[in-house]
């Protein structure tokens, strides 16, 4: 199916897959009630999102319980093609006993010392396009 712009309309899985093979993502939040976007790596778990930061950080204190939006594109500077998936969902903090260890090998690595908070961005929605023909 098309958008009114003729831009292919992807389903769950498909913006889940597309996901899955990204590592840089933006996040958006709000920060002193003014909307804030962070470029960030992630990986995809269990139905969520994992970033991986600091846990005094302005990413970790203002997505704690709150609704955020993360997006994610791939555009090819030569044809023209690519795709774009947005997902929004409720972020918290991974800290159960049970779930820590398994998120800390999954979630990505970072190369500053200290990033050892997890965020975890239940996925509430998606929507992804795909640009065939520009």
């Amino acid at each position: 199916m098309r958008d009114t712009a003729g831009l292919e309309i992807l389903d769950r899985a498909e913006c889940l897959a597309l996901l899955r093979t990204a590592q840089l993502g933006r996040i958006v939040f709000t920060d002193q009630a003014l909307p804030a976007v962070l470029p960030v790596n992630f990986s995809v778990w269990d139905g969520s999102l994992l970033i991986r930061t600091g846990a005094g950080s302005k990413l970790a204190a203002a997505t704690r319980n709150a609704v955020v939006a993360f997006e994610v594109d791939e555009i090819d500077p030569d044809t023209g093609k690519g795709w774009s998936v947005v997902v929004v969902g409720r972020s918290g903090v991974v800290d159960h006993p049970a779930e820590l260890a398994e998120a800390h090998e999954i979630a990505p690595r970072s190369w500053v010392s200290g990033r050892d908070h997890l965020i975890r961005i239940a996925i509430r929605s998606t929507t992804g396009r795909r640009i065939l023909d520009p």
